[in-house]
């Protein structure tokens, strides 16, 4: 399941966005890639606690809190910290790969959590106009499928997909990327429960609360209690 959210950042956030990363300080991406992805890894990324780094998360998080539809698709159980990267120059692309299925995750309060990679996305934070390339492809059981949003907007896709970054080949692209641990695990049954639950919506905004919304949701809430793990 592919899945793009709108506006999970103002166009305020995307401008302080975009001004904090104006002097940041890059990195090599691939230093945090594993042994097969630093192979084909070939892009920039902040470190983890500079303040660029901490403010643009915060953004990023505060947003998808506020999405209905994140919850909706994702319905999260853990969120591994946001990261910011950039693709430009000669850093400029990442082949195909598949996302480590285990991240560990540093809290804030001191100590680490193992995140479970169900979800991946990706937050873009600069406009398509602004470079050539940068594409997200993402290959999965519906097929082959490219990504550029408009700044702000995002994409979650299955943790399990193979996908890449082609080549920027003009300007640069800046984006968030993240990986969502779900309470739900399997990609068939999440699609199932988001299938209903915005049909739900456009059920109880036509006909209002009818006797059949009321039962559909009492089914969406059997099979998520059967389903989730917390």
């Amino acid at each position: 399941m592919l899945i793009t959210l709108p506006d999970i950042l103002s166009a305020d956030d995307v401008a302080t966005a975009r001004r904090l990363l104006a002097n940041a300080p890059w990195e090599d991406g691939a230093l945090s890639a594993g042994p097969q992805a630093r192979t084909v890894k070939h892009n920039q990324q902040l470190p983890h606690g500079c303040d660029a780094a901490t403010a643009i998360r915060q953004m990023v998080l505060a947003g998808l809190n506020r999405s209905a539809l994140f919850f909706s698709a994702a319905l999260p159980l853990r969120i591994f910290t946001p990261r910011i990267n950039r693709y430009s120059g000669e850093a400029n692309t990442y082949g195909n790969h598949i996302d480590n299925a285990i991240r560990l995750k540093a809290l804030d309060g001191g100590g680490t959590e193992y995140v479970r990679t169900d979800v991946s996305c990706t937050v873009f934070l600069n406009d398509p106009d602004d470079y050539d390339g940068g594409e997200l492809t993402v290959s999965d059981t519906y097929g082959t499928r490219g990504v550029k949003l408009p700044a702000g907007h995002a994409v979650l896709y299955p943790g399990t997909s193979l996908h890449q970054v082609t080549p920027v080949t003009r300007g640069q692209r800046l984006a968030s990327f993240l990986w969502v641990q779900s309470m739900v695990r399997s990609d068939e049954q999440r699609r199932l429960l988001f299938d209903l639950d915005m049909n739900l919506l456009a059920l109880r905004q036509r006909e209002g609360e009818t006797t059949e919304a009321t039962n559909l949701t009492g089914t969406y809430h059997n099979l998520l209690r059967m389903w989730a793990e917390t």
